[in-house]
Protein backbone atom coordinates (compact mmCIF):
# COMPACT_ATOMS: atom_id res chain seq x y z
CA UNK A 1 0.00 0.00 0.00
CA UNK A 2 2.89 2.36 0.73
CA UNK A 3 3.94 2.28 -2.92
CA UNK A 4 0.42 3.21 -4.05
CA UNK A 5 0.30 6.09 -1.57
CA UNK A 6 3.67 7.35 -2.79
CA UNK A 7 2.43 7.01 -6.38
CA UNK A 8 -0.47 9.40 -5.68
CA UNK A 9 1.96 12.00 -4.33
CA UNK A 10 4.28 11.49 -7.30
CA UNK A 11 1.39 12.06 -9.71
CA UNK A 12 0.52 15.36 -8.02
CA UNK A 13 4.18 16.35 -8.12
CA UNK A 14 4.32 15.42 -11.82
CA UNK A 15 1.28 17.63 -12.53
CA UNK A 16 2.98 20.55 -10.74
CA UNK A 17 6.21 19.96 -12.69
CA UNK A 18 4.33 19.85 -16.00
CA UNK A 19 2.64 23.14 -15.25
CA UNK A 20 5.95 24.76 -14.22
CA UNK A 21 7.67 23.58 -17.42
CA UNK A 22 5.07 25.51 -19.43
CA UNK A 23 4.87 28.40 -16.95
CA UNK A 24 4.64 30.97 -19.75
CA UNK A 25 1.07 29.76 -20.30
CA UNK A 26 0.05 30.33 -16.68
CA UNK A 27 1.56 33.69 -15.72
CA UNK A 28 0.38 37.18 -16.50
CA UNK A 29 3.70 38.46 -17.87
CA UNK A 30 5.58 35.52 -19.45
CA UNK A 31 8.72 37.55 -20.11
CA UNK A 32 9.19 38.61 -16.49
CA UNK A 33 7.13 36.58 -14.01
CA UNK A 34 8.98 33.77 -12.20
CA UNK A 35 12.12 34.22 -14.31
CA UNK A 36 14.45 35.06 -11.36
CA UNK A 37 15.57 32.81 -8.52
CA UNK A 38 13.58 33.75 -5.43
CA UNK A 39 12.38 32.22 -2.16
CA UNK A 40 9.00 31.65 -3.84
CA UNK A 41 9.38 30.14 -7.31
CA UNK A 42 6.23 28.99 -9.07
CA UNK A 43 6.25 25.42 -7.74
CA UNK A 44 6.53 26.65 -4.14
CA UNK A 45 3.69 29.14 -4.55
CA UNK A 46 1.51 26.32 -5.89
CA UNK A 47 2.53 24.01 -3.03
CA UNK A 48 1.83 26.66 -0.37
CA UNK A 49 -1.67 27.22 -1.76
CA UNK A 50 -2.33 23.46 -1.86
CA UNK A 51 -1.29 22.96 1.77
CA UNK A 52 -3.06 25.99 3.27
CA UNK A 53 -5.39 25.58 6.21
CA UNK A 54 -7.48 28.15 8.08
CA UNK A 55 -4.69 30.10 9.77
CA UNK A 56 -3.41 33.55 8.98
CA UNK A 57 -1.20 33.92 5.92
CA UNK A 58 1.86 34.53 8.11
CA UNK A 59 1.22 31.37 10.13
CA UNK A 60 0.62 29.33 6.97
CA UNK A 61 3.98 30.45 5.57
CA UNK A 62 5.74 29.70 8.87
CA UNK A 63 4.26 26.21 8.87
CA UNK A 64 5.25 25.59 5.24
CA UNK A 65 8.86 26.77 5.74
CA UNK A 66 9.21 25.05 9.12
CA UNK A 67 9.56 28.35 11.01
CA UNK A 68 13.00 28.85 9.50
CA UNK A 69 14.64 32.25 9.09
CA UNK A 70 14.22 31.85 5.32
CA UNK A 71 10.43 32.01 5.62
CA UNK A 72 8.99 34.26 2.93
CA UNK A 73 7.03 37.29 4.06
CA UNK A 74 3.29 37.65 3.52
CA UNK A 75 3.79 40.59 1.16
CA UNK A 76 6.28 38.63 -0.95
CA UNK A 77 3.86 35.71 -1.24
CA UNK A 78 0.97 38.01 -2.22
CA UNK A 79 3.12 39.58 -4.95
CA UNK A 80 4.11 36.16 -6.29
CA UNK A 81 0.63 34.64 -6.30
CA UNK A 82 -0.70 37.69 -8.09
CA UNK A 83 1.56 36.81 -11.05
CA UNK A 84 -0.37 33.56 -11.64
CA UNK A 85 -3.17 33.84 -14.20
CA UNK A 86 -6.68 32.40 -14.06
CA UNK A 87 -5.82 29.23 -16.03
CA UNK A 88 -3.12 27.86 -13.72
CA UNK A 89 -5.11 26.12 -11.00
CA UNK A 90 -7.93 24.83 -13.23
CA UNK A 91 -5.20 23.33 -15.44
CA UNK A 92 -3.42 21.83 -12.42
CA UNK A 93 -6.73 20.34 -11.27
CA UNK A 94 -7.37 18.83 -14.72
CA UNK A 95 -3.83 17.42 -14.95
CA UNK A 96 -4.11 15.75 -11.56
CA UNK A 97 -7.53 14.30 -12.40
CA UNK A 98 -6.23 12.87 -15.70
CA UNK A 99 -3.11 11.43 -14.04
CA UNK A 100 -5.12 9.67 -11.33
CA UNK A 101 -8.34 8.78 -13.12
CA UNK A 102 -9.39 5.14 -12.91
CA UNK A 103 -12.60 3.52 -14.11
CA UNK A 104 -14.91 2.07 -11.47
CA UNK A 105 -18.14 0.94 -13.07
CA UNK A 106 -21.69 0.06 -12.13
CA UNK A 107 -23.17 -2.19 -14.82
CA UNK A 108 -20.70 -0.68 -17.28
CA UNK A 109 -21.37 2.97 -16.33
CA UNK A 110 -19.36 5.60 -14.46
CA UNK A 111 -21.70 6.95 -11.76
CA UNK A 112 -21.39 10.74 -11.85
CA UNK A 113 -23.27 13.19 -9.66
CA UNK A 114 -23.77 16.83 -10.64
CA UNK A 115 -24.51 19.57 -8.15
CA UNK A 116 -23.52 23.05 -7.08
CA UNK A 117 -22.84 24.96 -3.88
CA UNK A 118 -22.64 28.63 -2.92
CA UNK A 119 -19.40 29.95 -1.44
CA UNK A 120 -19.46 33.15 0.60
CA UNK A 121 -16.48 35.43 0.04
CA UNK A 122 -15.45 38.81 1.47
CA UNK A 123 -18.06 41.41 0.53
CA UNK A 124 -16.90 43.62 -2.32
CA UNK A 125 -19.34 45.67 -4.38
CA UNK A 126 -16.74 46.14 -7.12
CA UNK A 127 -17.39 42.56 -8.27
CA UNK A 128 -20.91 43.04 -9.64
CA UNK A 129 -21.41 39.39 -10.65
CA UNK A 130 -20.87 38.34 -7.01
CA UNK A 131 -22.36 41.22 -4.99
CA UNK A 132 -25.81 41.25 -3.38
CA UNK A 133 -26.91 44.44 -1.59
CA UNK A 134 -29.16 42.63 0.89
CA UNK A 135 -32.84 43.23 1.55
CA UNK A 136 -35.09 43.67 4.59
CA UNK A 137 -32.27 44.86 6.81
CA UNK A 138 -29.87 42.15 5.64
CA UNK A 139 -26.22 43.12 5.32
CA UNK A 140 -24.64 43.11 1.83
CA UNK A 141 -22.79 39.95 0.87
CA UNK A 142 -20.86 38.38 -2.02
CA UNK A 143 -21.24 34.84 -3.35
CA UNK A 144 -19.39 32.60 -5.77
CA UNK A 145 -20.99 29.43 -7.07
CA UNK A 146 -19.18 26.13 -7.52
CA UNK A 147 -20.59 23.62 -10.02
CA UNK A 148 -18.99 20.19 -9.94
CA UNK A 149 -19.15 16.68 -11.36
CA UNK A 150 -18.30 14.03 -8.77
CA UNK A 151 -17.41 10.35 -9.24
CA UNK A 152 -19.63 8.49 -6.76
CA UNK A 153 -17.60 5.26 -6.85
CA UNK A 154 -14.13 6.83 -6.51
CA UNK A 155 -15.25 9.76 -4.31
CA UNK A 156 -13.33 12.36 -6.30
CA UNK A 157 -14.18 15.49 -8.28
CA UNK A 158 -13.77 15.14 -12.05
CA UNK A 159 -14.71 18.63 -13.24
CA UNK A 160 -15.53 21.99 -11.71
CA UNK A 161 -16.56 25.51 -12.68
CA UNK A 162 -16.60 28.68 -10.58
CA UNK A 163 -18.53 31.83 -11.39
CA UNK A 164 -20.25 34.75 -9.70
CA UNK A 165 -23.61 33.84 -8.25
CA UNK A 166 -25.36 36.43 -10.42
CA UNK A 167 -24.07 34.72 -13.58
CA UNK A 168 -25.09 31.30 -12.30
CA UNK A 169 -26.36 28.91 -14.98
CA UNK A 170 -25.94 25.39 -13.65
CA UNK A 171 -27.73 23.69 -16.54
CA UNK A 172 -25.56 25.44 -19.15
CA UNK A 173 -22.40 24.72 -17.16
CA UNK A 174 -23.25 21.02 -16.91
CA UNK A 175 -23.92 20.91 -20.67
CA UNK A 176 -20.37 22.20 -21.23
CA UNK A 177 -18.93 19.68 -18.74
CA UNK A 178 -20.70 16.81 -20.49
CA UNK A 179 -19.55 17.97 -23.95
CA UNK A 180 -15.86 18.27 -22.99
CA UNK A 181 -15.61 15.01 -21.03
CA UNK A 182 -13.65 12.09 -22.52
CA UNK A 183 -15.52 9.44 -20.49
CA UNK A 184 -17.08 7.00 -22.97
CA UNK A 185 -19.99 5.73 -20.88
CA UNK A 186 -21.51 7.38 -17.83
CA UNK A 187 -24.71 7.86 -15.85
CA UNK A 188 -25.36 11.44 -14.68
CA UNK A 189 -27.42 11.65 -11.47
CA UNK A 190 -28.81 15.08 -10.60
CA UNK A 191 -31.49 16.75 -8.50
CA UNK A 192 -34.44 18.95 -9.49
CA UNK A 193 -32.28 21.93 -10.37
CA UNK A 194 -31.21 20.11 -13.55
CA UNK A 195 -34.69 19.39 -14.92
CA UNK A 196 -34.16 20.57 -18.49
CA UNK A 197 -34.75 19.24 -22.03
CA UNK A 198 -31.56 20.84 -23.40
CA UNK A 199 -29.40 19.16 -20.76
CA UNK A 200 -31.10 15.81 -21.40
CA UNK A 201 -30.37 16.22 -25.13
CA UNK A 202 -26.68 17.02 -24.50
CA UNK A 203 -26.34 13.88 -22.37
CA UNK A 204 -28.13 11.82 -25.01
CA UNK A 205 -25.88 13.17 -27.78
CA UNK A 206 -22.85 12.23 -25.68
CA UNK A 207 -24.09 8.63 -25.56
CA UNK A 208 -24.54 8.81 -21.78
CA UNK A 209 -27.49 8.07 -19.53
CA UNK A 210 -29.20 10.36 -17.05
CA UNK A 211 -31.27 10.01 -13.89
CA UNK A 212 -32.74 13.36 -12.89
CA UNK A 213 -35.23 14.08 -10.17
CA UNK A 214 -38.06 16.34 -11.38
CA UNK A 215 -40.80 18.29 -9.69
CA UNK A 216 -43.66 16.07 -8.61
CA UNK A 217 -46.83 15.62 -10.66
CA UNK A 218 -48.69 18.32 -8.73
CA UNK A 219 -46.03 20.99 -9.40
CA UNK A 220 -44.99 22.92 -12.49
CA UNK A 221 -42.34 21.10 -14.48
CA UNK A 222 -41.83 18.34 -17.02
CA UNK A 223 -44.18 15.97 -15.16
CA UNK A 224 -47.00 18.51 -15.10
CA UNK A 225 -46.87 18.77 -18.91
CA UNK A 226 -47.50 15.04 -19.44
CA UNK A 227 -50.62 12.88 -19.30
CA UNK A 228 -49.70 10.50 -16.50
CA UNK A 229 -51.45 7.46 -15.02
CA UNK A 230 -53.86 8.09 -12.14
CA UNK A 231 -51.86 5.91 -9.79
CA UNK A 232 -49.46 6.77 -6.97
CA UNK A 233 -46.61 4.85 -8.61
CA UNK A 234 -45.92 4.41 -12.31
CA UNK A 235 -43.21 3.77 -14.91
CA UNK A 236 -44.18 5.42 -18.21
CA UNK A 237 -42.19 5.61 -21.46
CA UNK A 238 -42.50 8.93 -23.32
CA UNK A 239 -41.11 8.91 -26.89
CA UNK A 240 -41.07 12.71 -27.08
CA UNK A 241 -40.48 14.70 -30.28
CA UNK A 242 -39.43 18.31 -29.65
CA UNK A 243 -40.05 21.16 -32.10
CA UNK A 244 -39.82 24.95 -32.18
CA UNK A 245 -42.72 25.31 -34.66
CA UNK A 246 -46.14 26.13 -33.28
CA UNK A 247 -48.46 26.61 -36.26
CA UNK A 248 -51.48 25.07 -37.90
CA UNK A 249 -49.39 22.10 -38.96
CA UNK A 250 -48.00 21.23 -35.54
CA UNK A 251 -50.88 22.21 -33.22
CA UNK A 252 -52.83 18.95 -33.80
CA UNK A 253 -49.66 17.04 -32.94
CA UNK A 254 -48.92 19.08 -29.81
CA UNK A 255 -52.25 18.03 -28.31
CA UNK A 256 -50.63 14.60 -27.77
CA UNK A 257 -48.60 15.72 -24.75
CA UNK A 258 -46.74 12.43 -24.28
CA UNK A 259 -45.32 12.44 -27.82
CA UNK A 260 -44.84 16.10 -28.90
CA UNK A 261 -43.50 19.18 -27.13
CA UNK A 262 -43.07 22.77 -28.28
CA UNK A 263 -39.85 24.55 -27.32
CA UNK A 264 -40.20 28.38 -27.42
CA UNK A 265 -37.48 30.36 -29.13
CA UNK A 266 -36.67 32.02 -25.80
CA UNK A 267 -35.84 28.62 -24.25
CA UNK A 268 -32.29 27.34 -24.89
CA UNK A 269 -32.19 24.18 -26.99
CA UNK A 270 -29.07 23.58 -29.03
CA UNK A 271 -30.34 20.89 -31.40
CA UNK A 272 -33.21 22.75 -33.11
CA UNK A 273 -32.96 25.83 -35.35
CA UNK A 274 -34.37 29.02 -33.88
CA UNK A 275 -35.29 30.83 -37.10
CA UNK A 276 -37.23 29.13 -39.91
CA UNK A 277 -39.23 30.29 -42.90
CA UNK A 278 -42.92 29.55 -43.11
CA UNK A 279 -42.58 26.98 -45.86
CA UNK A 280 -39.52 25.20 -44.43
CA UNK A 281 -40.14 21.62 -43.26
CA UNK A 282 -40.85 21.20 -39.58
CA UNK A 283 -37.76 20.10 -37.63
CA UNK A 284 -38.14 17.59 -34.79
CA UNK A 285 -35.70 16.28 -32.21
CA UNK A 286 -36.34 12.84 -30.71
CA UNK A 287 -35.84 12.70 -26.93
CA UNK A 288 -37.31 9.44 -25.58
CA UNK A 289 -37.29 8.98 -21.81
CA UNK A 290 -39.05 7.27 -18.92
CA UNK A 291 -40.83 9.10 -16.13
CA UNK A 292 -40.97 7.04 -12.96
CA UNK A 293 -42.73 7.76 -9.67
CA UNK A 294 -42.00 5.61 -6.63
CA UNK A 295 -42.80 5.69 -2.93
CA UNK A 296 -40.23 6.73 -0.35
CA UNK A 297 -42.47 6.44 2.70
CA UNK A 298 -46.17 6.32 3.53
CA UNK A 299 -46.69 9.95 2.51
CA UNK A 300 -43.61 10.79 0.40
CA UNK A 301 -43.08 10.13 -3.30
CA UNK A 302 -40.30 10.91 -5.72
CA UNK A 303 -40.46 11.43 -9.48
CA UNK A 304 -37.47 10.94 -11.79
CA UNK A 305 -36.83 10.98 -15.53
CA UNK A 306 -34.27 8.72 -17.12
CA UNK A 307 -33.20 7.16 -20.42
CA UNK A 308 -32.05 3.94 -18.73
CA UNK A 309 -33.50 0.74 -20.12
CA UNK A 310 -36.86 -0.16 -18.59
CA UNK A 311 -36.12 -3.91 -18.41
CA UNK A 312 -32.59 -3.61 -17.05
CA UNK A 313 -33.23 -0.85 -14.49
CA UNK A 314 -36.42 -1.40 -12.51
CA UNK A 315 -37.91 1.37 -10.30
CA UNK A 316 -36.35 -0.05 -7.10
CA UNK A 317 -32.91 0.13 -8.69
CA UNK A 318 -33.57 3.71 -9.83
CA UNK A 319 -34.47 4.54 -6.24
CA UNK A 320 -31.18 3.03 -5.07
CA UNK A 321 -29.14 4.84 -7.74
CA UNK A 322 -30.67 8.20 -6.94
CA UNK A 323 -29.90 7.72 -3.25
CA UNK A 324 -26.22 7.40 -4.23
CA UNK A 325 -26.34 11.06 -5.30
CA UNK A 326 -26.06 12.00 -1.62
CA UNK A 327 -22.33 11.32 -1.95
CA UNK A 328 -21.76 14.70 -3.61
CA UNK A 329 -23.68 16.47 -0.82
CA UNK A 330 -21.44 14.95 1.85
CA UNK A 331 -18.39 15.79 -0.27
CA UNK A 332 -19.38 19.48 -0.27
CA UNK A 333 -19.63 19.33 3.52
CA UNK A 334 -16.17 17.78 3.82
CA UNK A 335 -14.78 20.22 1.26
CA UNK A 336 -16.03 23.22 3.24
CA UNK A 337 -15.60 22.19 6.85
CA UNK A 338 -12.76 19.66 6.74
CA UNK A 339 -10.56 20.73 3.83
CA UNK A 340 -11.18 24.41 4.60
CA UNK A 341 -13.15 25.94 1.74
CA UNK A 342 -14.64 28.48 4.16
CA UNK A 343 -11.27 30.08 4.91
CA UNK A 344 -9.55 32.26 2.34
CA UNK A 345 -6.32 34.24 2.39
CA UNK A 346 -7.32 36.77 -0.25
CA UNK A 347 -10.00 39.33 -1.09
CA UNK A 348 -9.69 39.40 -4.88
CA UNK A 349 -11.96 36.95 -6.70
CA UNK A 350 -9.14 35.68 -8.94
CA UNK A 351 -7.04 34.75 -5.90
CA UNK A 352 -10.01 33.20 -4.08
CA UNK A 353 -10.62 31.05 -7.17
CA UNK A 354 -7.03 29.80 -6.89
CA UNK A 355 -7.74 28.62 -3.37
CA UNK A 356 -11.02 26.95 -4.30
CA UNK A 357 -9.30 24.83 -6.96
CA UNK A 358 -6.46 24.16 -4.51
CA UNK A 359 -9.01 22.78 -2.00
CA UNK A 360 -10.57 20.59 -4.71
CA UNK A 361 -7.12 19.17 -5.50
CA UNK A 362 -6.42 18.57 -1.81
CA UNK A 363 -9.79 16.86 -1.38
CA UNK A 364 -9.04 14.50 -4.28
CA UNK A 365 -5.51 13.91 -2.96
CA UNK A 366 -6.80 12.97 0.51
CA UNK A 367 -9.54 10.71 -0.88
CA UNK A 368 -7.10 8.88 -3.15
CA UNK A 369 -4.62 8.38 -0.31
CA UNK A 370 -7.37 7.19 2.04
CA UNK A 371 -8.71 4.73 -0.56
CA UNK A 372 -5.40 2.82 -0.37
CA UNK A 373 -5.53 2.48 3.41
CA UNK A 374 -6.91 -0.83 4.70
CA UNK A 375 -9.20 -0.49 7.72
CA UNK A 376 -9.18 -3.70 9.77
CA UNK A 377 -11.70 -3.81 12.60
CA UNK A 378 -12.72 -7.46 13.02
CA UNK A 379 -15.49 -8.68 15.32
CA UNK A 380 -17.20 -5.32 15.52
CA UNK A 381 -20.91 -4.64 15.24
CA UNK A 382 -20.55 -1.85 12.64
CA UNK A 383 -18.10 -1.29 9.78
CA UNK A 384 -15.46 1.39 10.19
CA UNK A 385 -14.00 3.95 7.84
CA UNK A 386 -11.09 6.36 7.98
CA UNK A 387 -11.72 9.60 9.83
CA UNK A 388 -11.52 12.01 6.91
CA UNK A 389 -10.70 15.01 9.09
CA UNK A 390 -7.61 13.25 10.41
CA UNK A 391 -6.78 11.91 6.95
CA UNK A 392 -6.71 15.43 5.47
CA UNK A 393 -4.26 16.59 8.14
CA UNK A 394 -2.04 13.56 7.57
CA UNK A 395 -2.12 14.11 3.80
CA UNK A 396 -1.09 17.74 4.20
CA UNK A 397 1.91 16.67 6.29
CA UNK A 398 2.70 14.00 3.72
CA UNK A 399 2.64 16.56 0.93
CA UNK A 400 4.91 18.84 2.96
CA UNK A 401 7.38 15.97 3.40
CA UNK A 402 6.99 15.77 7.18
CA UNK A 403 5.77 12.15 7.18
CA UNK A 404 6.59 9.08 5.06
CA UNK A 405 4.17 6.55 3.48
CA UNK A 406 4.33 3.78 6.14
CA UNK A 407 3.41 6.33 8.82
CA UNK A 408 0.74 7.84 6.58
CA UNK A 409 -1.05 4.50 6.30
CA UNK A 410 -0.60 3.65 9.98
CA UNK A 411 -1.88 7.00 11.25
CA UNK A 412 -4.94 7.03 9.01
CA UNK A 413 -5.84 3.42 9.81
CA UNK A 414 -5.52 4.15 13.54
CA UNK A 415 -8.00 7.04 13.40
CA UNK A 416 -11.33 5.64 12.26
CA UNK A 417 -15.02 6.33 12.76
CA UNK A 418 -17.99 3.98 12.78
CA UNK A 419 -20.37 3.76 9.81
CA UNK A 420 -24.03 3.34 10.76
CA UNK A 421 -26.26 2.85 7.73
CA UNK A 422 -30.03 3.03 7.69
CA UNK A 423 -30.40 5.25 10.78
CA UNK A 424 -33.95 6.52 11.14
CA UNK A 425 -34.29 7.59 14.76
CA UNK A 426 -33.90 11.34 15.33
CA UNK A 427 -30.92 12.58 17.29
CA UNK A 428 -31.48 13.79 20.84
CA UNK A 429 -30.85 17.51 20.65
CA UNK A 430 -30.22 19.53 23.80
CA UNK A 431 -30.39 23.27 24.25
CA UNK A 432 -27.00 24.77 25.07
CA UNK A 433 -27.15 27.48 27.72
CA UNK A 434 -24.94 30.54 27.88
CA UNK A 435 -21.88 30.39 30.11
CA UNK A 436 -22.17 32.60 33.17
CA UNK A 437 -19.64 35.42 33.66
CA UNK A 438 -20.43 36.03 37.35
CA UNK A 439 -16.95 34.86 38.27
CA UNK A 440 -15.71 38.21 36.97
CA UNK A 441 -17.74 40.00 39.62
CA UNK A 442 -16.42 37.78 42.35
Amino acid sequence: MSSQIQEVKDKLGFAIDQLCKTSWMFVKDPGRDFTRERKLPLHKVLSVLLCMEGGSLTNELLRYFGCSQDTASSSAFIQQRHKINEFAFPSLFDLFVKNTDEERLYKGYRLLAADGSDIQIPTNQNYEDCFFPGTNGQKPYSLLHLDAVYDLLRHTYLDANICGKRNWNEKGVLCNMVDRSNIPKALIIADRGYENYNLMAHIQEKGWKYLIRVKDIHSSGIAAGLDLPETEEFDLCCPILLTRRNNSMTKPLLSDRNHYKWIPTTTPFDYLPIGAHKHDPVAFYALPFRIVRFKLSDSAFETVITNLDQKEFLPDELKYLYSRRWGIETSFRELKYTVGLLHFHAKKVENITQEIFARLIMYNFAELITSHVVIQKPNRKYPYKANFSVAVQVCRQFLLGNISPPDVEATISKNVSVTRTGRSNPRNMFVKHAVSFLYRVA
